[in-house]
């Protein structure tokens, strides 16, 4: 069993700090092996994300309801994620909160690292996902927040800048418990 980390076991560096840098080339370690990457389409050369139509996911007829059930699995299960359509989220919010994401993401390093994630958690802002040394990484910056159970909601990890972060933060939180 893996003890509990409170801090990464080596420096964290910022991918948008590394883009901005001047780099000529990806550094190795942001590199996946080929056996790590997507498998590509054997006709061409894309990739076809699945795509879960979520109009039947609360569906009366329960033979509709298990079969976008069992999409979402397979998905899970082979990709890891998926794209959701008829979900019922309102686009003006989906646009608001892109605005917003992009705006914290603008924010000097300095503002955004008091929102920096850890091991113990993952919430918060952060770089990297998993805690093993010299690990290959994603590149890209994120920011995790818990929703759901409500247990584990921190208001505290909502960011105050911009000032429309967190009311972005309880729009999205008031319609997923609406939702559910």
């Amino acid at each position: 069993m893996m003890k509990s980390l409170q801090s990464w076991p080596e420096p964290v560096t910022r991918v948008q700090s590394l883009a901005a840098s001047g780099i000529r080339a990806i550094p190795e370690r942001y590199i996946k092996s080929p056996s790590q990457r997507p498998l590509l389409n054997n006709d061409a050369q894309e990739v076809n994300v699945p795509v879960i139509d979520f109009q039947n996911l609360f569906s009366s007829d329960r033979g509709l309801c298990e079969e976008a059930l069992r999409c979402v699995h397979n998905a899970c299960r082979e990709w890891g994620f998926f794209q959701v359509v008829n979900h019922g989220v309102n686009h003006e919010l989906m646009k608001r909160t892109c605005e917003v994401w992009h705006e914290f993401f603008n924010l000097p390093l300095e503002v955004k690292q008091e929102y920096a994630n850890t091991p113990a958690t993952y919430e918060g802002y952060g770089s990297r996902v998993g805690v093993e040394k010299g690990a290959s990484l994603d590149w890209s910056d994120y920011f995790f927040l818990h929703f759901m159970p409500l247990s584990l909601i921190n208001k505290n990890k909502w960011p105050a800048i911009p000032a429309s972060c967190r009311y972005i933060c309880m729009h999205i939180y008031i319609y997923i418990y609406i939702l559910l």
